[in-house]
């Protein structure tokens, strides 16, 4: 995954109804842990609004993905889910 922002890349965290933009997927990946802990679990939606955007993302691949359908409101998501199992011995 990139770790690199791209102005035409943006990465929204969703939880229990609340949004919040990132401009880079690190920054979004480390929110989004720390609010899955107490949500239990989130959405990352990345939002890619040009065919450069699109390669910065996800190279090649990720270009012809956009191109097949480039205006899709969500690019890619992903959810995350975070349990607390507890001590291990």
């Amino acid at each position: 995954m990139p770790g690199d922002s791209h102005s035409d890349v943006e990465y929204v965290v969703e939880a229990e109804g609340a949004q919040r933009a990132h401009s880079s997927f690190e920054d979004a990946l480390t929110y989004a842990f720390s609010t899955a802990l107490t949500a239990g679990q989130v959405h990352v939606d990345v939002l890619v609004y040009s065919e450069d955007g699109a390669e910065a993302f996800g190279g090649d691949t990720a270009v012809e993905e956009y191109r097949e359908d480039p205006d899709a409101s969500v690019f890619r998501r992903f959810q995350i889910e975070v349990r607390d199992l507890g001590r291990v011995p």
